[in-house]
C-alpha cells in the first residue's frame, strides 16, 4: 500500500489509525485525499487481522472540508463527487468491521460527513460538526443530508443547513451525532480504548450487526426482520458463535478468530 503523504496509517496490533495528514490546511480534502483514503480503506477492509478502524486528523482539525483552491466547477463537480468521494465514503459505510471518528476541532463541509459516515464517534470538548456550505452557495454533499435528518429529523436538520449552526460536541452528544465527547488531550487514547473494546467481540458478530443496521435504514421491519434471520444463520453457524456459546458456559472470556 503506497500512500500520499496526505494520508498516514498506524497499525496498532489489531486497530489501525488512518488521520487526514494536511495538517496546514486543516486537513482540507484534495485529490491526494481521495484516492489515499480509498487506497487506504479498501486495503484495510480486506485485511481480516485488522479488526476496527480509527479515523481521524492531524493537527488542530479534523478536516476542514474540500480544499476549495482545487474544486473544479460545471460537471466537474459530479464526476468528482460520484468517482471520488462516493467511493470512499461508501467504504467506510459499507466495511465489513467498525469504524470509528476520532474528531479534534472542525469537521466541517465534507469533513462532516466522513465524521458521520462511521460507526462511531469520538468528539474532543472542542470539536464542532459545521455545515458551511450555504455560506458560499452550495449545498451540503457526501451523504451530510443523509446522516443529518436521520439522526436529528428533517426540520432540525434542514436548520442546521441552511442556517450553517456549528455544532459543539456537547450538543452532537445531545442530539445523537456523537457517542461520547472527551477531553481533547485524550481524545485518541479514548478512541484506541474503544476500538480495544471492539477488537474483543466476534468479528462476524459486528460485520454482520453493521450490515443489518444499515439495511434497518431503509428497508420496512417486516423485511429487516427476514434480514436478520438470515444473517443470524451465518452467525450461528460459525466457530465463533461455538466459542462464545462454550466460552460463556465455562465462565471464561472467548477467543474470537472472524470464523
Amino acid at each position: 500500500m503506497t500512500l500520499p503523504d496526505s494520508i498516514s496509517v498506524q497499525r496498532e496490533d489489531a486497530v489501525a489509525v488512518i488521520s487526514f495528514n494536511r495538517p496546514d490546511s486543516l486537513n482540507s480534502i484534495d485529490a491526494g485525499i481521495r484516492s489515499g483514503l480509498l487506497e487506504a480503506a479498501s486495503s484495510l477492509n480486506a485485511d481480516d487481522s485488522v479488526r476496527v478502524v480509527i479515523l481521524t486528523g492531524a493537527g488542530r482539525a479534523f478536516c476542514a472540508g474540500a480544499d476549495l483552491t482545487e474544486t473544479p466547477g460545471g460537471s466537474n463537480v459530479t464526476d468528482v463527487l460520484e468517482n471520488e468521494y462516493k467511493p470512499a465514503l461508501m467504504a467506510i459505510i459499507e466495511a465489513p468491521k467498525p469504524w470509528i471518528s476520532a474528531v479534534n476541532g472542525a469537521a466541517a463541509g465534507v469533513g462532516s460527513a466522513f465524521a458521520m459516515a462511521c460507526d462511531l464517534t469520538i468528539m474532543a470538548e472542542d470539536a464542532y460538526l459545521y455545515q458551511a456550505f450555504s455560506a458560499i452557495g452550495l449545498i451540503p454533499d457526501g451523504g451530510a443530508t443523509w446522516h443529518l435528518a436521520r439522526s436529528v429529523g428533517r426540520k432540525r436538520a434542514y436548520e442546521l443547513m441552511a442556517l450553517g449552526e456549528k455544532l459543539g460536541a456537547e450538543k452532537c452528544l445531545q442530539l445523537g451525532l456523537c457517542n461520547r465527547v472527551v477531553a481533547a488531550e485524550t481524545l485518541l487514547d479514548e478512541a484506541r480504548a474503544l476500538a480495544r473494546q471492539l477488537v474483543g467481540k466476534a468479528p462476524l458478530s459486528l460485520r454482520y450487526t453493521k450490515q443489518s443496521l444499515n439495511a434497518a435504514m431503509e428497508q420496512g421491519v417486516a423485511e429487516v426482520m427476514s434480514n436478520e434471520a438470515q444473517l443470524q444463520f451465518l452467525c450461528v453457524s460459525s466457530e465463533d458463535a461455538r466459542e462464545g456459546m462454550q466460552a460463556f458456559l465455562q465462565k471464561r472470556a472467548p477467543v474470537f478468530v472472524g470464523k
